[in-house]
């Protein structure tokens, strides 16, 4: 379920005189951003994902510059004051960062350019990128994001209580993005995304 302010997106062509444009997508770890991402993806190709960097560990079949750029903390920091990031944050004890060069990049091809980042970070390049729209994943309800969570089988149940606690702030501040899309189903909210993407191509 899609929300916003005025009326829901309606689906419409890309054409050749769109101009490539930022999006924002944020949610609660769990929300199911990865997978709604991925399928909006694999309907339109003009669409990719900024990879970030991040200095947490890779899980099991990540890959270096699919998921992530994988740094050391020194490494991380070495880039944040030669000014090399968008933003960065610190979340859940690692650090994130969005690559200024890989997002300038990207748009230069034509493509769409989606980030995929925490509630801090995205409030970050809402300041630095005022036209770029932001797109909130919501999980239908707490009580599901836990049962996620515990379903990647990856974190403690120490981690995944803190997670469910920042979870609870992200899910407070959903009114300060442009769209909320509630994913009960990923196919379903995949769809919302894509009407949402093609409306901003159609309305520059």
């Amino acid at each position: 379920m899609v929300s916003q302010s005025a009326s829901a997106p309606n689906c419409s062509p890309i054409s050749e005189l769109d101009i490539p444009a930022v999006f924002v997508i944020s949610g609660p770890s769990g929300a199911g951003k990865g997978t709604v991402i991925a399928l909006v993806k694999r309907r339109l190709p003009h669409v990719v994902t900024s990879v970030s960097a991040t200095t947490r560990a890779a899980r099991p079949g990540e890959e270096e510059g699919r998921e992530y750029f994988y740094m050391t903390r020194a490494a991380f920091a070495r880039g944040a004051v030669a000014g090399d990031f968008l933003e960065w944050v610190e979340y859940s004890g690692d650090l994130y960062g969005t690559l200024r060069a890989e997002v300038d990049g990207k748009l230069a091809t034509g493509d769409d350019v989606i980030l995929e980042i925490e509630l801090v970070g995205a409030r970050a390049v809402r300041k630095a990128l005022p036209e770029a729209t932001a797109v909130f994943i919501a999980p239908p309800d707490m009580a599901e994001l836990r049962h996620r969570l515990r379903g990647r089988g990856t974190e403690s149940d120490e981690a995944i209580a803190r997670r469910l606690r920042i979870a609870q702030t992200e899910v407070a501040a959903a009114g300060e993005f442009d769209y909320v899309v509630v994913n009960e189903d990923a196919e379903r909210a995949a769809a919302e995304v894509v009407a949402i993407i093609q409306e901003r191509r159609k309305g520059i």
